[in-house]
Parts: structure tokens; sequence; C-alpha cells
């Protein structure tokens, strides 16, 4: 999925979450699948800023060092 599709998700999953008509069940594996999908969104967002702070003020890319 994309960064995008993957967000929005995200988002459903917490709407469901906070309506009380979910069950321990339902509400346990959907915090599961929340979980997973933070990971994902977050790595990609570090790997974005990494790419964003390697771009130099003239333009020019600098390779990203650890």
């Amino acid at each position: 999925m994309s960064f995008e599709t993957d967000l929005k998700r995200l988002e459903e999953i917490t709407e469901v979450l906070k309506d009380d008509k979910t069950g321990l069940e339902e509400s346990l594996k959907l915090y599961e699948e929340a979980s997973s999908l933070s990971k994902k969104l977050s790595k990609t967002l570090e790997e974005v800023r990494r790419k964003v702070e390697a771009v130099k003020e003239d333009g020019s890319v600098e390779p990203f060092k650890e």
C-alpha cells in the first residue's frame, strides 16, 4: 500500500477504536494492525527526513551518512 493509503487506514482504525460498540477481540486485532501501520509509516517518514536533510542549500544532494 502507499503511504497515503496506510495513513487513511490508520485513521479509519482510530475511529473504530473510539466507538464504544467495538468489542475487545476486534479492538485487539485492530490495535495490532494499527501498531504495524504506525511503525511502517514512521519508517517511511524517517527515510524521507534523511533524504530532505541530505539536500544542500545549493540544491545538490549529499549522500546520507549514518
